[in-house]
């Protein structure tokens, strides 16, 4: 045990003993030498707090906040002092955030609900006392496993929930929680069965029926999500929380006249709810109604000024320029305390390209750069891991794999798969071959991926993925094929073609190549330097976490490269590479390309992808819907000198 885990473990023991004064200074110890830890900080408010320093307490928790603003047991402990010292709104909007936070604070929706009874909250404090007692009603298991969970400790939640349900299979709440832990870490499918099974013993309750539709639409599932959504509607029609989940569904499956008279519903009763205008404004983007999805996101921005998800959404317009007025108020939600976690990443984001507008670079990258560094402390991403898992694609993918399987798998010529990095232009090549009569445009769908995890196996610290892919049997790669076929025609809309753009599929052209032989593939590629700061100040929803630091990208493009060099030997003329750069010099010669490729006939409709109609959900929406453009084309050199890092890890790519 270290130096600091054990001052942190005499300082918890003296003050379950009652030795206040102790486990302060066992606390400060760790602070002289850390003044950011979190575990220290807490400990040192609430020895502060029992010592009735209730002036440093407050100290302790400002910093506390600031290092972690969304620990819910730093949000109890303000409600403590506040009701101490008899500031009773603080406490109750403390209470508030704490159960925000962690909802198995027990205490809190405890004192929360005495507090809302004073008052003269009767109705929300029904609903605190009512969360306060099932809680206290839960084993103490899943109450452990809760804390862990919203405090950020999976793997530990995880080990304990799976011996609880070993004990207690048809435990409902432990399968619930348990497909929470799942989805935090990737794992959908295991999720999306607990969630069923759990519903299946538990018909009635909403939370469940809630997190499952959740997981159908995380796993692309959007026809199950939105009947289950449906059947929750029919339920209560005129409940505001089933019109917004079916209105979400809705939009999912391409009914936006639906999605829009719910949203409207909804707004009609809260005409504030800022999820409902955020959500909104989402399907306006989508749709090609840019005005409209503006006007949505300022009225969630109106009432609720710190909710960085539409600032962020207005600044993924990419061509809103934000006024002078809206750059102070985003730099004035940064400059208060208490700013959520995912409220400051959006802002910092938002205020980055707000200052790249105004070429004020230093600042602008400041501001990219604290975005991603407070995103990359969420992550797990190990460029090493990378690096490694590209290398056994290399190692395993040979050319004697592939001569063993020639002409098996599912025959089906239909997919085209579009893959690379993002933001490398990929939305545009869909966007010009989707204007084809017969190709349809989809989405980036996680099937190809979702497989590649099933096979890696279940053991933890080992996978079998892809040396695996040497032991599947023609029947094996035949099923896994015409799976996908079937999986991914719920996203059709009848052409005998159609597109998965998936950037990181090309991780898996061997697999790909082997359940789908007659499958073609598209490598859209850019410019290194444009395409690695391009991302780098992109904030994705998820599964691009390479992107948070200009290292990792720099080796992740680096190792992209290499691994694409490998197809290029191992399966040659099997991928076609579109560069970018040329899309832009030859649009007309490079369509005629890919349509060669693709063994298409040639449509104008091709050149003048801008006036197709159709709904874009990637974050370069605005911009496929206008003409080709030289905007993004070296977009990076004004920012170069802090591109060091960026261009060490490219190497030779950066020239």
């Amino acid at each position: 045990m270290s130096s600091r885990e054990e001052q942190l473990a005499q300082a918890q023991s003296a003050m379950q003993a009652g030795d206040f004064q102790r486990g302060l200074a066992l606390a400060q110890a760790v602070l002289a030498s850390q003044e950011g830890d979190g575990e220290a900080l807490y400990m040192a408010a609430v020895a502060s707090r029992y010592l009735d320093r209730d002036r440093e307490a407050a100290g302790y928790l400002s910093r506390l906040h600031e290092a972690m603003p969304e620990y819910g047991r730093a949000w109890q402990e303000q409600g403590h002092l506040a009701r101490k010292t008899g500031n009773l709104p603080e406490a109750i909007a403390a209470y508030r955030k704490a159960t925000t936070y962690n909802p198995a604070l027990e205490a809190s929706w405890r004192i929360l609900a005495e507090l809302l009874v004073t008052s003269g909250n009767e109705s929300e404090a029904r609903a605190a006392a009512m969360q306060a007692r099932r809680i206290s009603e839960l084993p103490r298991e899943l109450l452990a496993v809760t804390n862990h969970l919203h405090e950020g400790r999976l793997l530990r939640a995880e080990e304990i929930c799976r011996h609880y349900l070993r004990l207690n299979p048809r435990d409902v709440e432990g399968m619930r929680l348990l497909a929470q832990i799942g989805i935090k870490l990737g794992v959908l499918d295991d999720a999306e069965f607990l969630l069923e099974s759990a519903v299946a013993f538990d018909p009635d309750s909403i939370q469940l029926r809630l997190d499952h539709i959740d997981a159908l639409r995380r796993r692309q599932k959007f026809d199950r999500a939105r009947e289950e959504a449906e059947a929750l509607h029919r339920r209560d029609p005129d409940n505001p929380l089933f019109q917004s989940h079916l209105a979400i569904e809705s939009m999912q499956t391409g009914d936006y006249e639906r999605a829009f008279e719910l949203f409207d519903q909804v707004l009609e009763k809260l005409p504030k709810d800022v999820a409902t205008l955020t959500s909104k404004g989402h399907a306006l983007k989508t749709t090609g109604a840019t005005e409209d999805a503006v006007a949505s996101y300022r009225k969630a921005i109106s009432a609720k000024a710190d909710h960085g998800d539409a600032w962020y959404a207005l600044a993924n317009l990419k061509t809103y320029r934000f006024s002078e007025e809206e750059v102070a108020a985003m730099r004035a939600q940064l400059e208060r305390g208490g700013l959520a976690f995912m409220d400051r990443v959006h802002i910092c984001f938002s205020l980055g390209k707000a200052l790249e507008d105004r070429k004020t670079y230093a600042d602008a990258f400041s501001f990219y750069e604290q975005g991603n560094d407070l995103k990359r402390t969420q992550t797990r991403y190990s460029a090493d891991a990378m690096s490694a898992e590209l290398a056994r694609q290399r190692e395993f993918c040979t050319p004697e794999l592939f001569a063993r399987h020639e002409g098996e798998g599912f025959p089906a010529p239909d997919p085209i798969f579009i893959l690379g990095l993002p933001r490398a232009g990929s939305t545009l090549l869909e966007q010009i071959l989707a204007s084809h009569s017969l190709i349809d445009g989809t989405l980036e769908l996680p099937n190809i991926l979702s497989l590649a995890h099933r096979l890696r196996g279940r053991k933890a610290g080992e996978t079998l993925y892809p040396a695996i892919l040497h032991d599947l049997t023609p029947e094996q790669l035949s099923d896994f094929g015409e799976a996908f076929i079937e999986d991914t025609r719920v996203h059709r809309q009848g052409a005998p073609f159609f597109i998965d753009k998936m950037p990181n599929n090309f991780r898996h052209i061997g697999l790909i190549h082997l359940i789908l032989p007659n499958a073609k593939i598209i490598d859209a590629r850019r410019a290194p330097m444009d395409c690695c700061f391009s991302a780098f100040k992109q904030l994705f929803a998820e599964g691009q976490e390479f992107t948070y630091g200009l290292e990792e990208i720099g080796r992740y493009y680096a190792d992209y490269v290499r691994l694409m060099e490998h197809w290029d030997e191992v399966l040659p003329g099997k991928v076609l590479r579109i560069q970018h750069e040329d899309v832009l010099d030859d649009l007309e010669g490079q369509v005629r390309r890919m349509l060669e490729f693709l063994e298409l006939p040639f449509e104008d409709a091709c050149l003048n992808f801008h006036r197709t109609e159709r709904a874009v959900r990637t974050a370069s929406s605005e911009q496929v819907r206008r003409p080709i453009n030289r905007s993004g084309q070296g977009a990076w050199k004004p920012f170069e000198p802090w591109l060091g890092e960026l261009k060490s890890a490219l190497g030779p790519l950066a020239d």
